[in-house]
């Protein structure tokens, strides 16, 4: 992961066609992504170096590596990780962007950054805390220490674990799923769920009924066209 990297990631999300409904992140190779390059973070990196504290562009620069990442929760697709090998640090972050995650067998996952005198600043705190807990969050970053896909599975950080050779396979049939759904609808309620939990019942009720009103009003506005 370099600068170069999170910003060609940031292009892609702002120039997806809006016709795309599945992204799928994967690594070429045999890890998912071995997470930043440690040659950025010396002197001697040169103008690849990640942004500089005492820049005053800091925080700028910050978010639009962190662009690279954000688009892949917008409503209109769902992003799915197909993690292989490692996942590490910026790596690991990466596939927490991700709506979904499928993990090969072989899968490792580490949040890299605190043993690096680091923090995580790549978007991927929220959604760790959301899926594990806060504790085990805390844990899993404060030691930096490895997950295998066994253990992924049981703290929800994978929704699927397959062996390495069907990993091709099921991401073939998550996807085939996710494209049988009316593409309204699923927009509709990606972004329905994802209030959720920052809203109460009631709240969430309310939300529920405006997002059908809307939808509705969509259909009766479009008509599918006849067939003949």
């Amino acid at each position: 992961m370099t600068p170069a990297v999170w910003r060609g990631l940031a292009d892609i999300g702002a120039s997806l066609p809006p016709d795309v409904r599945v992204v799928v992140v994967r690594g070429e190779g045999p890890s998912f992504c071995a997470g930043i390059d440690l040659n950025l973070l010396t002197s001697a990196a040169g103008d690849e170096a990640v942004a500089s504290p005492s820049d005053p562009d800091f925080d700028r620069q910050v978010a639009s590596y962190q662009a690279g990442y954000l688009w892949l929760r917008d409503p209109s697709i769902v992003s799915i990780a197909a993690v292989q090998g490692h996942a590490i640090g910026a790596g690991f972050q990466l596939a927490l962007a991700c709506d979904l995650r499928i993990l090969a067998e072989d899968a490792r996952l580490c949040m890299k950054e605190p043993a690096l005198g680091l923090v995580p600043d790549l978007t991927g705190t929220k959604p760790l805390v959301d899926l594990v807990g806060l504790p085990r969050a805390i844990e899993l970053c404060l030691t930096a220490r490895t997950v295998t896909a066994g253990e992924a599975l049981l703290l929800r950080l994978a929704e699927l674990v397959v062996p390495a050779a069907e990993l091709d396979e099921a991401v073939d049939d998550l996807v085939s799923a996710l494209l049988a759904v009316d593409p309204a609808a699923a927009r509709a309620t990606k972004a329905l769920l994802q209030q959720a939990p920052g809203n109460t019942l009631a709240e969430q009720a309310a939300a529920e009924r405006r997002s059908q009103a809307g939808l509705l009003r969509s259909k009766l506005a479009n008509p599918p066209a006849l067939r003949r």
